[in-house]
């Protein structure tokens, strides 16, 4: 810090000649008025001067001194009355103890009349809170409260009875007290009994209680001195310090002489006759100033006239610039003299020049912060690989460069990780114009090891060519391609790799054709930081698009291929994955005994891999239980408890897991009834399209969503004409998150309402109301009904009677030979002879029989009965048993179904081939 002659450390600086002295109410308002209380005294104490730092300090030891002294003398009079209560105890108990009588009326046949008037009285004349007479067992015989008469002492009485006192706190019947127990002995120096005395501690404080307000009152009396003296010191100190702390007294030069020196801007202090006082660092540099400056005139300082005439002259000006060698400075000046001051002036002088480049230079930068946080924000916000590359590319120009292109390897865009050496492929190209002739999006490149971008791929560090003209090695990638850029203009390029931790995904190139200025190792940390965030963003969407194609081909797996074969409905069905990628949206057609079929549609909570998994595990479970020929109540109830199941025997780790929120909604169509049996749960409902075109959603009770458990599911029964469409779907198709379901039921009612009667029609009309890509699954089943005509079904009752068989054969053979199959009368008669002749002996009545033919001939065998046969093999020695096993390698499939009224066994054949 400069310091002028005779200047004190201990003083603020002030120039020679001043002799301008505080006005007396300023003095008065620094020290602090002379009478107690004053308002200087109280603000400065307030604050963290040394005055009140010394007050604060000396009330906080007279407090902890004072509050030492009261808590010791109070601890030491409670244990003074702990020990005095103590001694009193065991006096009073030893002296009952051995007072005549006591172990005569322990023996006498009233303990209790005897000694229960020689206890009060002793309790009462010796000041202590009880004296109990107890026997050897701690049954007390005296007490201060009769109805503790007659129960047990509490206490511990075992050293007692062997001879020794025993002195203890407890919380006793009375309250927390100090208790002794001594024994009463007989002559002979046995222990007939004890004798137990005790002061409660509430008596015990009452002599520390009683001394405690003269305790306070004098550690009152010592702090209020104690304050007031040390007050008196803090005003005289706060005087001399004026309010300043120890560390605000220290650094004021140091702040004073770190901020004059520090500052960006010169100062000049000059007196009043026009020498110079002060000049900071910055002052020196600007004005060229030598050594010795100080205390000089300005003008013998070798400055220009016009700049010494104006510091020399002490005028106000602001912002007056003057060439000074070099530079041009802005110069402030204002006296110190307006306010009382010394005289002269206080000058600052500012080098505009360099704030000018400064100002470039901040607001160049500020650009690239907004370019970095544009990309931050407009970089990745799809996960599509193609996507994020446009969006780089959409960035850069025109801020930063005049065309952009980005080129990736053709395995990043599948997903997969890229293979070095192979050919780059352009995903991306912007610029200020279209016809560039650089590579065109969707081109192959394979660029050669001297061009920069061979040269960055191979290194995988980022290449600069300020200069295109002069890079021998980019004209070898294509003469041709090379001279028609050059000749377009553009002059300069940067080619950053994309890299993601050890992976290159590809290139970001970045040209300057309109800009003049080239490249340098400025804009190529720009380029480099952009192209890190857009390479983070890529191999996000990469990685993406792996798991997203992993799953789409788990998911296409587990869904239905095709259809299977049945002619009870006329199918058509459609599946639109979700818009963030798979689900767990699943449908399936299963057909069942008797030319019935199954239609069943579900869905999963949740999107990707876990919900496809998912899917397919319900998808085989559904399929295994339908081959039971259950009704759909029992089959949910089944898929309910396995779901439930599944979902308990997840361990916390696995819990991702569980199944638990998927629904199902399962009917099952007979084509001879013409009834549909549906059950849900959890599931939207079915919509049903009558042949007249109206369109109703069938009431079917909702059961809960599987897995929850606890509540059976219920069916409701539906009689369809030939010609209605059920309509199954999953809830991405009625509901979003922009639309309630009940409104997107009354538009799918809508679209039934106008679709063509077809079920691909339907399907199409449905669909063509949604978005291309919505945000949840869609799985949609439409399904035509179709009878099975009377002429194509045949029945009969069959009499409890084995000779009624040959009777069933001969019906059999003219119905056959009624439908033209007449090839099929061996194995059909000797089908039906084997089950028809089981029923009548091992079933229970009725017995019926009934031929069906749809695309294949199926042969019912019913009775009341519900136990079920088995396959078995016979051995040689067994003269029956060989039924079923014939029915089994003749038939093509066969097996039971239950009924509410028994059990029907079926045999399914394949029609012959027609002639």
């Amino acid at each position: 810090m400069v310091r002028l002659p005779g200047q004190s450390r201990t003083r603020p600086f002030r120039p020679p000649g001043d002799t301008h002295t505080p006005p007396v109410s300023r003095v008065q308002d620094e020290a602090g008025p002379h009478r107690p209380g004053g308002r200087r005294l109280r603000s400065a104490l307030g604050a963290r001067s040394v005055a009140a730092q010394v007050f604060v300090l000396q009330v906080v030891i007279v407090l902890l001194l004072v509050v030492s002294a009261v808590v010791a003398q109070v601890l030491q009079v409670r244990h003074d009355s702990n020990v005095e209560a103590r001694s009193r105890s065991l006096s009073v108990a030893k002296a009952f103890a051995n007072a005549p009588g006591t172990a005569d009326g322990l023996r006498g046949p009233d303990p209790t009349d005897a000694l229960q008037p020689e206890a009060e009285a002793a309790r009462k004349a010796t000041g202590v809170d009880f004296i109990v007479v107890m026997n050897t067992d701690g049954i007390r015989y005296t007490h201060p409260r009769t109805d503790r008469i007659g129960k047990r002492f509490v206490g511990n009485i075992g050293p007692a009875l062997a001879g020794r006192p025993v002195i203890e706190e407890i919380d006793g019947t009375i309250g927390r007290l100090v208790q002794v127990v001594v024994p009463v002995k007989a002559p002979d120096g046995t222990v007939v009994g004890l004798v137990s005395s005790g002061i409660t501690t509430e008596h015990v404080g009452v002599l520390a209680d009683q001394q405690l307000p003269l305790l306070l009152g004098s550690a009152a009396a010592a702090l209020t001195l104690a304050t007031a003296g040390t007050a008196l010191v803090s005003r005289r100190l706060l005087r001399q310090t004026r309010g300043l702390g120890p560390h605000e007294m220290t650094r004021m030069y140091e702040h004073h002489d770190a901020v004059l020196h520090a500052v960006r801007e010169g100062v000049l202090i000059v007196s009043g006759d026009g020498r110079l006082l002060l000049a900071n660092d910055e002052a020196q540099r600007l004005l060229g100033l030598p050594p010795d400056a100080e205390r000089r005139p300005v003008l013998e300082l070798g400055l220009d006239a016009d700049t010494a005439a104006l510091i020399a002259s002490g005028r106000a000006v602001t912002d007056e610039v003057h060439l000074v060698k070099d530079r041009l400075l802005a110069i402030n000046q204002r006296p110190t003299d307006l306010r009382g001051g010394p005289p002269g002036s206080v000058t600052t002088l500012r080098d505009s020049t360099e704030l000018r480049a400064l100002s470039g230079r901040a607001e160049t930068a500020r650009e690239r912060l907004d370019m970095l946080y544009d990309a931050g924000v407009g970089i990745g916000t799809s996960l599509d690989v193609t996507r994020t590359a446009e969006e780089l590319a959409e960035v850069a120009v025109p801020r930063f460069a005049d065309f952009v292109t980005v080129d990736l390897y053709d395995a990043v865009l599948g997903g997969e990780e890229p293979q070095p050496g192979a050919a780059l492929r352009r995903v991306a190209c912007n610029g200020l114009d279209k016809d560039v002739p650089l590579y065109r999006v969707g081109e192959r490149i394979r660029f050669v090891s001297s061009a920069p971008q061979g040269r960055s791929l191979a290194t995988g560090r980022s290449v600069v060519e300020p200069v295109l003209s002069e890079a021998p090695g980019w004209h070898a990638q294509d003469a041709q391609r090379t001279a028609q850029v050059l000749e377009y203009g553009i002059h300069s390029l940067v080619t950053v790799p994309l890299r993601a931790g050890t992976l290159v995904l590809g290139l970001a190139n970045f040209w300057r054709a309109q800009r003049p200025e080239p490249f340098d190792r400025e804009d190529l940390a720009l380029a480099e930081e952009l192209v890190a965030r857009a390479a983070v963003a890529t191999d996000n969407a990469r990685r993406y698009t792996r798991e997203h194609s992993m799953a789409v081909t788990l998911q296409r797996s587990l869904l239905p291929r095709s259809l299977p074969e049945q002619g009870a409905l006329e199918i058509a069905y459609r599946y639109l994955p979700a818009q963030a990628g798979v689900g767990g949206d699943w449908f399936d057609v299963l057909p069942l005994s008797g030319a019935r079929v199954a239609l069943v549609v579900g869905d999963v909570v949740g999107h990707g891999l876990h919900a496809a998994a998912t899917m397919g595990r319900l998808r085989t479970a559904v399929h295994n239980f339908a081959a039971l020929d259950l009704p759909p109540d029992e089959l949910l109830g089944l898929l309910d408890e396995l779901v439930g199941r599944i979902d308990q025997d997840e361990t916390p780790a696995d819990r991702g897991a569980a199944v638990t929120g998927a629904t199902c909604l399962y009917a099952i169509y007979d084509p001879v009834s013409r009834r549909c049996t549906l059950a849900r749960a959890g599931h939207p409902p079915a919509a049903l399209v009558r042949p007249d075109g109206t369109v109703e959603f069938p009431d079917v009770p909702a059961g809960p969503p599987l897995g929850l458990g606890g509540l059976p599911f219920e069916t409701a029964d539906l009689d369809l004409p030939e010609g209605s469409r059920l309509v199954l779907y999953t809830d991405g198709l009625v509901e979003d998150r922009r639309r309630d379901i009940d409104v997107g039921l009354e538009l799918l009612r809508t679209a039934l309402e106008r679709a063509g009667d077809s079920p691909e029609d339907t399907c199409r009309a449905v669909l063509d109301r949604l978005p291309a890509r919505p945000n949840d699954d869609v799985a949609l089943i439409v399904a035509r009904t179709r009878a099975l005509g009377p002429d194509r079904v045949a029945d009969w009752r069959v009499p409890s009677d084995p000779a009624a068989v040959s009777e069933v054969r001969a019906a059999v053979t003219r119905q056959l030979a009624a439908w033209g199959i007449e090839e099929m009368t061996f194995t059909t008669e000797l089908i039906l002879s084997e089950l028809v002749t089981n029923a009548i002996r091992y079933g229970r009545a009725p017995v019926g029989v009934r031929l069906l033919r749809d695309r294949s001939l199926l042969c019912e065998v019913s009775d009341g009965s519900t136990t079920s046969p088995h396959l078995r093999y016979a051995a040689s020695t067994d003269e029956g048993g060989r039924g079923l096993f014939l029915v089994a390698r003749i038939a093509d499939r066969w097996g039971t179904r239950y009924t509410p009224s028994g059990k029907v066994i079926w045999a399914e054949q394949s029609l012959p081939a027609p002639r």
